[in-house]
């Protein structure tokens, strides 16, 4: 498999970087048109590029790495499962469960659920972020990283019972 486009992210998250260090700080001024295009190729809004780039130059907790890896797993969804085409969807933020709603005793998992699928699907609406300053505390708790969860999700589509199961075997709750 072609890693090229690897070597192409890490140039436009590096571009990013620039940008919000000079003070272009919104995804509409970040990134270029050219670089806009080539996400687009990958999968990737450059919204969430943007939101990647922004949580890693204010927090401690998120790094290209941690974007690198999501990206992937969102990029070869995008290529083998939806054959390169956007469903031309958006999750509004009211089809989410609340931040509150639980399964098991568990606050935040139902909704991170819903994120990660709208993540692998490409249907994140703009004001919404997988991987935000509240999905990587809840993560870190459940001994896991946003790529290991976008991943369990994935492989295990809509078995929710199954991904369940998964974390709380994760955190030690099993």
């Amino acid at each position: 498999m072609n890693d090229d486009w690897k070597t192409e992210f890490r140039n436009v998250w590096d571009r990013g970087v620039s940008a919000s260090k000079s003070g272009r700080n919104s995804a509409r001024t970040m990134f270029e048109p050219k670089d806009v295009a080539f996400l687009a190729t990958i999968g990737c809004s450059a919204q969430e590029l943007f939101d990647f780039v922004d949580d890693a130059q204010s927090y401690d907790d998120l790094d290209y790495d941690t974007a690198l890896a999501v990206t992937a797993i969102r990029r070869d969804y995008f290529l083998n499962e939806m054959h390169a085409k956007p469903s031309g969807r958006v999750v509004e933020m009211s089809d989410l469960p609340a931040k509150s709603a639980e399964v098991d005793g568990i606050a935040w998992l139902p909704r991170l659920i819903e994120k990660a699928r709208a993540k692998l699907r490409g249907e994140m609406n703009p004001d919404l972020m997988y991987g935000c300053a509240g999905d990587r505390p809840f993560l870190r708790e459940q001994n896991m990283t946003l790529p290991q969860f976008l991943q369990l999700v994935r492989d295990k589509g809509n078995d929710n019972r199954a991904i369940v199961d998964a974390v709380k075997k994760s955190a030690g709750r099993s």
